[in-house]
């Protein structure tokens, strides 16, 4: 049967939308009704009440109307897209529309202080466009890449919170996945028309500007799709922030340094691998004392720039701040009271600040001109602080806080629509209602003393509630003094309540006036609060400039507070470090510095070393200080020359995707594979152990066909840790390749890492020693140490083990020169036997009977070594070289 009424109409408002989720408003309440009601309710563990309508009962839940953004904002972070709908009034009563529909990228109610996108991704022939917008700040930018890496990458950087896949992209179930498990966004499906290359242009023209795009220098369609469909979702969606998107940038992958999300999360620039911000490099540089300027710097980090000039100017502003500490304080003490302007934009251009947030955009007004005089009084007048601080139009930034200094009450109410909100003097018409509201009240405040004098009754009252309205409440011994004009509304246990024909007649001129100061005030206050919006631009220019001094003065904070020094930037092919130092680490331990030394003739470092002994903190802090550097930092090192460079890319470690069907050594050629063909001869590489997800021979020979790519092709600067110590033997045949090890000292069986560099390589990795510092067992590894041994003298190494059940020890013989067992003894006792590496030679037992010799080669092996001999390696891409490898290894396996 269909429900009518209450119930009826939401059902109906919830068939408009493809929201999941419906609040209706009712009254002084949000209801929800029916499944959403139930799916609410256990969410957020609200009570579940029924609701009958047409002879049906519906399950009922609400929040109150002044507490529903809480509900919403922990509804739309689980990742349900909440539609709301208002009440308004009518000739016949009460009509509710729906007039926004929340989502993950459009939820302006949030409390965290990190950026919060809104992702559209179009795909074509081409490449991708993309688009951003922060619909919390109004910030808006589009780009466009070549392939899907770049476009997986651009996403890892901004990390939205929802994302629009254009058309093209929803029947691609695989790349749809790949956004699932790439990030934490929800994925949503606009509608395909707001994709229209000329819709989506008229929208970005019409947001914009008709000349925008050219001005930006926008010529790709794909991009203007993105931003288009943005716009049209923000605009559907009834966010109500258009306003506050004044500003379209673009932005190109020359601009910045290409940082993929492999190695965003090996740089563990935001968040550690374990997905925690403590202990990240973002962690360990923020010293903001504002939300915007946290925001910032972490875009900074994730965003280095390629621009040399731009870099030395946030160098020498930095370098200003780091040695003028008296100066930099005051201008931190100066920023801690700002608030985030670029929000306060947004949430005017909505309609949804009160009159607290205008008081917040008039005090961080007043904060520019006490930055400005912060800077000239002090030698940072000198630096291009000075310049950062001129960009806002302050004579128009001074005009409206003095707007909202003249207007506002000091202490206004949360809601805006009680009154109470504006100064006397503001406006005539209002000073009026004021002055009568206040003598009406003010005759309220005298008629309890005035009837207490007139009738002698000493326990009398005036007082108000919702159920009564004015009254005049007399204690029950006083009773029979009371006048006759007064008439009992209410009997209580120790009094009575009375009213009065003159105290009804003033009841309704306060509640009259009361209205009409309220509305009034609303009114004022709209147009007011459009104002404000109207200059959003200039409130994002002013915060954007408090956070890019809050910014400069973390890094300078950081800077003298940990001994780093100011980089010097090379255009050439020059990374030259002394006493390099982890930027994270040093902070927990007590560091060992480092050189490093990379050129043009000394391109590629093959890292060797113990385990545990720092080879891998050795790389990663010179793509640290190298991509510091590039953000305008100073860096952990005595000196440091650091040339700048299009690309970090880095293969450190691997773990299991097997829910992608991806194991680690497949993970392990997929980040080689992107290296190899996305890095240049201006990038710098990483590699931490590459080839030790499968057999040996198969793990030697593509980390020795990847270091020939890599030094003769793609020549970029390159350290490569490894424990294949075979590859140091490269350092003699490429002119580029050098060899440095991490140094151990070994005495007397005990052995010290000494977490120092040194030009050389290493044959030794002391894996058995960090067995036994992991707490394995001593039998294994006195076992381990001795087959090591043998190893190391090519002695045969004895396998002991059962034979199966009898309890009698049997040994065989592992001979290293067929690499296999070759065979049992039937005598527990078996001497130490040599085994020579050469072909056919057998390995002897102890009993005297000679192995067999290993059988000539059949004729599909001998294909397959003709077809090894006649690889050219120098002519083979890595990835070719790998197919090859592992279809000889199948055909052997036959």
């Amino acid at each position: 049967m269909t429900a009518t009424g209450i119930v009826g109409e939401f059902l109906a408002l919830k068939e408009e939308t493809d929201a999941d989720i419906l609040a209706m408003q009712c009254g002084d309440f949000y209801e929800f009704f029916a499944d959403d009601a139930e799916l609410v309710a256990k969410e957020l563990d609200l009570k579940v009440s029924q609701k009958s309508s047409h002879g049906s009962s519906y399950p009922m839940a609400g929040v109150p109307l002044n507490d529903l953004t809480p509900y919403l904002k922990a509804l739309v972070e689980r990742g349900y897209r909440v539609a709301v709908a208002d009440q308004y009034e009518t000739e016949n009563g009460h009509a509710r529309e729906i007039t926004r529909v929340v989502t993950p990228g459009t939820l302006l109610e949030t409390t965290d202080a990190d950026a919060q996108y809104l992702a559209a991704l179009v795909r074509d022939s081409d490449g991708f466009g993309l688009a951003f917008a922060d619909i919390t700040t109004g910030r808006f930018l589009v780009t466009d890449v070549d392939d899907v890496a770049d476009a997986h990458a651009e996403l890892y950087r901004f990390a939205p919170a929802e994302i629009l896949p254009g058309p093209e992209l929803r029947g691609d179930d695989e790349f749809l996945a790949s956004l699932r498990d790439g990030t934490d966004a929800s994925l949503s499906l606009h509608e395909a028309e707001a994709f229209a290359p000329g819709r989506a242009r008229h929208r970005v023209r019409e947001q914009f500007g008709d000349e925008a795009l050219e001005s930006v220098g926008i010529d790709s369609e794909r991009a203007v799709r993105a931003a288009g469909a943005v716009l049209a979702y923000v605009d559907e969606t009834g966010a109500g922030v258009l306003q506050s998107m004044t500003r379209l940038q673009a932005y190109h992958a020359r601009d910045h340094l290409e940082l993929d999300a492999t190695t965003q999360r090996n740089l563990e620039l935001t968040e550690t691998m374990q997905g925690r911000r403590d202990g990240s490099l973002l962690d360990t540089l923020d010293h903001t004392v504002t939300s915007p300027g946290g925001r910032l710097l972490r875009e900074w980090l994730t965003r280095p720039r390629r621009d040399p000039d731009e870099l030395r100017r946030r160098q020498t502003c930095v370098s200003a701040l780091a040695s003028e500490a008296l100066a930099r304080e005051q201008v931190r003490d100066v920023l801690d009271g700002a608030y985030d302007l670029e929000r306060l934009a947004s949430r005017s251009a909505s309609g949804s600040a009160g009159a607290r947030e205008l008081l917040s955009v008039r005090d961080t007004f007043a904060i520019l001109p006490a930055l400005v005089d912060a800077i000239e009084g002090s030698r940072l007048v000198d630096s291009p602080l000075r310049d950062v601080v001129e960009r806002p139009d302050r004579e128009a930034a001074a005009a409206l806080h003095d707007e909202l200094d003249d207007a506002l009450a000091e202490e206004p109410p949360k809601t805006v629509t009680q009154g109470e909100l504006f100064k006397r003097g503001y406006d005539d018409e209002l000073d009026d209602l004021i002055e009568r509201h206040e003598s009406a009240k003010s005759w309220l405040d005298d008629l309890g003393p005035r009837e207490k004098r007139e009738h002698g009754i000493q326990h009398l009252q005036v007082d108000r509630n919702k159920t009564d309205g004015y009254y005049i409440q007399v204690g029950k011994s006083n009773t029979d003094r009371v006048p006759e004009h007064y008439r009992e509304i209410k009997t209580l246990k120790n009094s009575k309540r009375y009213v009065t024909d003159e105290l009804e007649e003033k009841e309704r001129d306060i509640l009259r006036l009361e209205e009409v100061r309220g509305d009034l005030e609303y009114e004022l206050f709209q147009d007011l609060r459009e104002r404000v919006a109207e200059q959003a631009e200039l409130l994002q220019d002013v915060g954007r400039t408090l956070a890019e001094v809050d910014t400069l003065a973390s890094l300078a904070t950081h800077a003298a507070g940990n001994d780093w020094v100011r980089p010097e930037l090379d255009e050439g092919d020059a990374l030259t470090i002394e006493a390099g130092r982890h930027p994270v680490v040093e902070q927990t331990t007590d560091f060992v510095p480092n050189d490093l030394r990379l050129d043009q003739r000394r391109g590629f470092l093959i890292v060797t070393g113990p385990n545990m002994s720092g080879k891998s903190t050795y790389m990663r802090q010179a793509a640290l200080i190298t991509l510091l550097a590039q953000v305008g930092s100073f860096v952990p090192a005595r000196s440091a020359t650091v040339g700048v460079v299009d690309g970090i890319y880095t293969r450190v470690g691997a773990l299991d995707e097997l829910a992608q069907g991806r194991s680690t050594f497949m993970v392990e050629m997929q980040e080689l594979s992107n290296i190899l063909h996305s890095a240049t001869e201006d990038s710098l590489v990483i590699l931490d152990e590459v080839g030790r997800g499968t057999a040996t021979y198969d793990g030697i020979s593509i980390a020795w066909a990847a270091t020939e790519y890599l030094h003769n092709e793609v020549r970029a600067k390159t350290l490569f840790a490894t424990h294949y110590h075979e590859l140091t033997s490269l350092a003699d045949h490429l002119p580029r390749v050098a060899n440095v090890h991490v140094a151990a000292d070994e005495r007397d069986g005990d052995v010290t890492f000494l977490r120092t560099v040194v030009d050389g390589p290493t044959d030794r990795s002391y894996g058995i020693h960090v067995a036994d510092l992991a707490g394995v067992p001593k039998p294994v590894v006195d076992r381990a140490t001795d087959v090591l041994g043998r190893l190391r003298d090519e002695k045969a190494i004895e396998a002991k083990g059962g034979d199966g059940g009898s309890g009698e020890p049997v040994q065989a013989v592992f001979d290293l020169g067929s690499g296999q067992f070759a065979g049992g003894s039937d005598t527990a006792d078996v001497t130490e036997t040599t085994g020579e590496r050469s072909n056919g030679t057998a390995a002897t037992t102890a009993n005297g009977h000679a192995e067999p010799a290993r059988a000539e080669l059949d004729a599909d092996t001998e294909a397959i070594l003709e077809e090894l001999r006649s690889t050219d390696v120098n002519e083979t891409s890595p990835i070719e070289l790998m197919a090859k490898v592992q279809q000889w290894k199948e055909r052997l396996d036959e």
